[in-house]
């Protein structure tokens, strides 16, 4: 699957193009990310890499439910969870991820 490019060159798709951009500290459009958001967003991202984790097949549904509710519709992303052997949505889950659509 192609990148897709900006004119400065940057890519902007895929899981590691935010990061990417904010390591150069330069948005897609290239203008520069200020230095009070890069701080902020350092100081959170070390909290949380700090934190006890719960477990890789936690973490893995929490990412699927999270992305996956942005690009695949509520019944089919539910089926999906419970074929892989994971729980399925939750109430709240679809509240939250669903309910404004």
């Amino acid at each position: 699957m192609p990148a897709e490019i900006n004119p400065g060159n940057q890519t902007t798709t895929g899981a590691d193009a935010i990061d990417e951009a904010i390591a150069q500290g330069i948005d897609f459009d290239g203008s520069p990310i200020p230095p009070a958001k890069l701080e902020l967003y350092t100081e959170v991202m070390a909290l949380e890499a700090n934190r006890q984790r719960s477990g890789v097949s936690n973490t893995m549904r929490s990412r699927i439910v999270r992305i996956g509710a942005k690009h695949i519709p509520q019944p089919e992303l539910d089926q999906k969870l419970i074929d892989a052997g994971f729980a399925a949505l939750k109430d709240k889950e679809v509240a939250f991820f669903y309910g404004g659509k």
